[in-house]
């Protein structure tokens, strides 16, 4: 296995328990046992009140050139010319976009499971669970999609807590 499927297994790992640790916090019903999954299925698998559920992670970074600055990788000067002029564009715009863009993608892949939730992790340090909230009614979720619910993950620590977007 490649580090970067190994980073990218870690991540989706990292995503599911914080979504997961949430969604207890707020409703009280227990969450537990993850697990991966090959592609044909969900990333993640876990058990809800002792029944099977999928959890599909995505990570909502703005630009795949945002997605190399957060996570640490050395930037070539086109990248930083890249995310300078990113800094540039409405914050608020570029969130919508990159929201709208994960649901577009998702939307489109079947999976071999009958319950299948997505969770997004907002990663991006410049935009929070309000801003999200504040966008809610301009979030475009495609027809048809495998997804029972949408969450996203207000922040990349968890701290701010989860909004479901869909239904």
């Amino acid at each position: 296995m490649h580090n970067s499927e190994k980073e990218k297994i870690e991540l989706e790992h990292q995503a599911a328990k914080l979504f997961m640790r949430c969604y207890e916090r707020n409703t009280g019903k227990h969450i537990r046992h993850i697990w991966h999954n090959d592609p044909i299925r969900p990333d993640v698998s876990c058990m809800l009140e002792g029944e099977r559920l999928d959890l599909e992670i995505a990570h909502l970074y703005g630009s795949e050139e945002e997605a190399m600055e957060i996570l640490g990788r050395d930037l070539t000067s086109v990248t930083r010319n890249v995310l300078r002029a990113l800094k540039e564009e409405p914050a608020d715009e570029r969130l919508l976009r990159s929201l709208n863009k994960i649901l577009e993608n998702k939307s489109g892949k079947q999976y071999d499971s009958t319950r299948v939730w997505l969770v997004i992790r907002n990663t991006h340090p410049a935009w929070s669970q309000a801003d999200i909230k504040a966008l809610e009614h301009l979030i475009i979720m495609p027809v048809p999609h495998a997804f029972e619910k949408v969450w996203i993950l207000g922040d990349i620590e968890g701290k701010s807590g989860i909004v479901r977007i869909y239904p």
